[in-house]
């Protein structure tokens, strides 16, 4: 099963708590984050990008680095793992990030993949003057449909004529192209999410979902399969969980109790008001409705494993047995320590790991 890390490129990481840790995003933690998970055998970093946070007393994700030109400068200071960065696909033409994709295989050749979002988030884009009205909720599949047309067929061939709804490509010309293969990810878990991504990526994202579940999302992997059966391609399912690891039981759980009773409140009411529309769109069964929902919104609501090193351990031994799983996305409450307890006490415990050495 491949291991990838969320990188924290938003202050806090994904705890919107008072009682967790408080920091901010810098590149310095993400090269730390990053070099210390390709030691440990990682196969991949993710870095997501947001605009626009929830405030509230932790102000949460109101500070935030560039995804891919954070990405750009970790792929020049490692070797071997595998980097992604998000395109915000409202605010950069597919032209530019083609280009930006060219450029950053350049520094790491065949290490460079691109995550794209189609964007629910109205504030993020109307503070720039972007959101193109509330039809995005319905249509915004079609519109990056589109886009990634235009995108793979400027990395591929460095030429597009296409002409769309959204989009009038006339001779546009990128070049020198990337290496063949830059990989496309999708995080959409709704109906439309999934049959876009099974036509054009290569990724899946999910999220896992409960606390200590690590199977409960096995229905998005049916889903996707699904998808993948009309359209016959292999499209490779990665999970998002956050881990809460110590020595004990005991000790993991009461750092879970401490977060969750820590919530930002104020910040978690701005969160569910701006999730609200996209849940109302015409859009179901997305990530975004399950990040806002109330059960346990503290960590948005993602799939929790919280117990001890081998307890974790055994869990996502758990989720490597679920049928069409690739791999897993995580995310730590601290994730410079994270990150060591993981590659040196969590992982040499799973068997789906046994073929990584430190």
């Amino acid at each position: 099963m491949d291991i990838g890390v969320f990188i924290p490129i938003g202050n806090n990481g994904w705890l919107i708590s008072e009682t967790a840790p408080q920091y901010m995003p810098s590149f310095e933690l993400n090269k730390q984050i990053v070099q210390k998970a390709e030691r440990y055998g990682f196969d991949f970093a993710l870095s997501m990008i947001k605009l626009r946070g929830f405030g509230g007393k932790t102000e949460f994700w109101e500070h935030n680095l560039e995804s891919f030109t954070l990405m750009a400068g970790l792929a020049a200071v490692t070797s071997k793992i595998n980097v992604f960065a998000t395109a915000a696909t409202l605010t950069l033409p597919p032209a530019i990030v083609a280009r930006m994709a060219s450029t950053i295989d350049s520094i790491a050749p065949g290490r460079f993949g691109i995550n794209l979002v189609t964007g629910w988030q109205k504030a993020e884009y109307d503070q720039m003057g972007l959101w193109p009205g509330e039809g995005h909720y319905a249509n915004r599949y079609d519109y990056l449909a589109e886009y990634a047309t235009v995108l793979k067929g400027l990395m591929e061939t460095g030429v597009s004529d296409f002409k769309g709804q959204y989009f009038q490509m006339n001779d546009c010309r990128v070049s020198p192209r990337p290496t063949p293969g830059v990989k496309i990810i999708c995080a959409g878990s709704s109906d439309e999410g999934l049959a876009f991504t099974a036509k054009y990526a290569d990724y899946s994202f999910a999220l896992g979902k409960g606390t200590n579940t690590p199977t409960a999302f096995a229905s998005v992997n049916q889903r996707l399969e699904a998808a993948k059966a009309e359209t016959g391609r292999d499209v490779a399912a990665y999970i998002l969980f956050m881990i809460i690891a110590d020595e004990s039981d005991e000790g993991a759980l009461a750092k879970w109790e401490l977060y969750r009773n820590g919530a930002d409140q104020e910040a978690l009411k701005w969160l569910t008001n701006q999730a609200a529309p996209n849940a109302q769109g015409g859009t179901s069964n997305t990530n975004t409705t399950q990040l806002a929902a109330p059960e346990s919104a503290v960590n948005l609501n993602m799939g929790t494993l919280v117990g001890s090193y081998e307890r974790v351990a055994q869990m996502l031994d758990e989720v490597a047995e679920v049928p069409g799983t690739a791999g897993v996305l995580l995310v730590f409450d601290d994730f410079v320590q994270g990150v060591e307890d993981f590659g040196a006490r969590i992982q040499p415990k799973m068997k789906s790991r046994q073929h990584v050495g430190a």
